[in-house]
């Protein structure tokens, strides 16, 4: 992928953002974790109709509680904001369900600190052992990451990722701009488009504790199939202004 070239030189403020959705069986956890490591963090409570909201409050978690679903894109968009408003350099997106593993972080972080504006954990870099995804969706991820370099000319490996970092100019980008539903492979190029630097990171995840995802059985058809006329269309657009 591009070498970035936009260094930031002393140590960024980094905030982790952390999208949940009925994640009652597992978003303490993970907020514990990541806070016991040292990392300044935001759960968005998008809208749940479990106790995901009441739990943050019992647990003294730093919450921030959308009135309705807004799905992924409006919860992750919401981060961004958040994190803009507050002054952070750099912004982790961190699944509310255990999937995403703490120890990766720095290594996110590092990529944008020596120049990546979107720095994407990813599976496939090299051969660590990582939780095994459906054979579907790997098919689906080998696509997507077809249709993006046959649109961008870049390479995304694991295009579905929701373990990313951002950077400063992306998070400006994203809090202006961003996909509402699926919006990983979409927002990569919308970033590339704007002349964002794009870096894959080696990250692992793990199986989620809880809750299920929301691709599977026919609706995966039906991802595939938005996504890549989402891919089209933003690839075929004039950049932002």
């Amino acid at each position: 992928m591009e070498m970035p070239s936009n260094r930031i030189d002393q140590a960024p403020r980094v905030l982790i953002v952390i999208p949940a959705y009925n994640e009652e069986e597992s978003i303490v956890t993970v907020a514990k974790t990541v806070s016991d490591a040292g990392w300044d963090y935001v759960v968005i409570n998008d809208g749940s109709t479990d106790s995901t909201l009441q739990l943050c409050k019992d647990n003294g978690i730093n919450v921030v509680s959308l009135p309705q679903n807004l799905g992924i894109g409006g919860g992750v968009q919401t981060g961004h904001k958040y994190a803009l408003e507050h002054g952070y350099d750099i912004d982790i997106q961190f699944d509310g369900d255990g999937q995403h593993d703490v120890a990766c972080i720095p290594d996110l972080v590092d990529a944008i600190s020596q120049g990546a504006d979107l720095a994407i954990g990813s599976r496939f870099v090299d051969d660590r052992e990582n939780f095994r995804s459906t054979w579907l969706r790997r098919v689906g991820i080998n696509w997507l990451s077809f249709w993006i370099k046959l649109f961008t000319g870049k390479t995304a490996t694991d295009p579905t990722s929701g373990f990313r970092a951002c950077s400063r100019t992306a998070i400006e980008l994203f809090s202006k701009s961003y996909p509402i539903d699926y919006p990983e492979p979409e927002s990569i190029v919308l970033a590339l488009k704007n002349g964002l630097a794009i870096k894959d990171v080696a990250v692992l995840m793990h199986e989620r504790q809880g809750g299920k995802s929301s691709i599977g059985g026919l609706s995966s058809i039906y991802y595939m199939v938005k996504v890549s006329i989402a891919i089209a269309i933003t690839g075929l657009a004039k950049s932002a202004q």
